[in-house]
């Protein structure tokens, strides 16, 4: 992975360093889904859904594949058991369910991983279960204590500021602070709901704006235009747009053009 990295930095010594990650390898059986081969040259980091909202034993092993020989990071993407909802639609589920849930899904990517002779190395939790997770200390606790009994060196992704980052820390994980570039943020640093107006920024050059004003300096914008406090360890890339690829293209062009390193959490250069 180091040679990987050494391309996507700059070759004077930059102060400011980022994580690129996407959703990866969410299709199921003959269906695929996002531009998953196109965005690899842009990510660092990337996690593959693990059969519950999406992914199959097949589509698991593959992307397990292609991510670890492009030199990208590989986590798991556990979701909840709804296909059908693709994950999206929250479910009335217990603390254990969870943890259940959870040690189910990123054991059995892990073990794929294994296979080929990698680690795996975060968990982000998909959908519904990532923000059920930010804001409910019961089922963050779950799925920070899933990931630990799996392997305590897993790092956990979740959104800046929320309780699963802090539950990450008290339980002795690395917390890796996610943000989005396309989105617009509450005056308390949640995510606007897709559901209210400006929730997504308009265009690809606010979005790049955004990005590299999270990095470099940890602002991001609300919808009402405001700018507030943000950290950013890590920017999502969705990859389900038509034109996701071009995006992510433009994303790290100006990340890199500002002088911010591309480098997956942990990693060593």
């Amino acid at each position: 992975m180091n040679d990987r990295l050494d391309q996507l930095t700059p070759q004077s010594d930059a102060a400011k360093a980022v994580d690129l990650n996407c959703d990866f390898g969410e299709g199921f059986g003959a269906y695929t889904f996002g531009q998953d081969d196109e965005l690899l040259q842009y990510v660092t980091s990337v996690n593959i859904a693990c059969g519950f909202h999406a992914g199959d034993p097949h589509t698991m092993r593959t992307a397990a594949r292609k991510s670890l020989a492009a030199g990208v990071a590989v986590g798991a993407h556990p979701g909840l058991p709804d296909r059908l909802g693709f994950g999206r639609r929250e479910m009335k589920i217990t603390a254990s369910e969870a943890y259940d849930y959870v040690v189910y899904q990123v054991g059995a990517l892990s073990a794929f991983v294994q296979a080929m002779g990698g680690r795996l190395r975060h968990v982000k939790p998909h959908g519904a279960l990532y923000h059920m997770a930010g804001r409910d200390q019961e089922i963050a606790a779950a799925v920070v204590k899933a990931a630990a009994d799996v392997d305590k060196r897993l790092l956990v992704f979740g959104g800046s500021g929320s309780l699963l980052l802090n539950e990450a820390r008290r339980q002795g994980l690395g917390a890796v602070s996610e943000v989005f570039a396309d989105r617009t943020y509450r005056a308390d640093g949640t995510l606007t709901p897709r559901s209210e107006p400006g929730a997504l920024l308009a265009g690809t050059e606010a979005a790049v704006q955004q990005a590299v004003s999270m990095a470099a300096e940890g602002k991001a914008y609300t919808a009402s235009g405001d700018i507030i406090a943000i950290k950013a360890d890590t920017i999502c890339l969705h990859g389900d747009g038509p034109h996701a690829a071009a995006f992510a293209h433009s994303i790290s062009s100006a990340l890199l053009a500002a002088n911010i390193s591309l480098r997956a959490p942990g990693a060593v250069l």
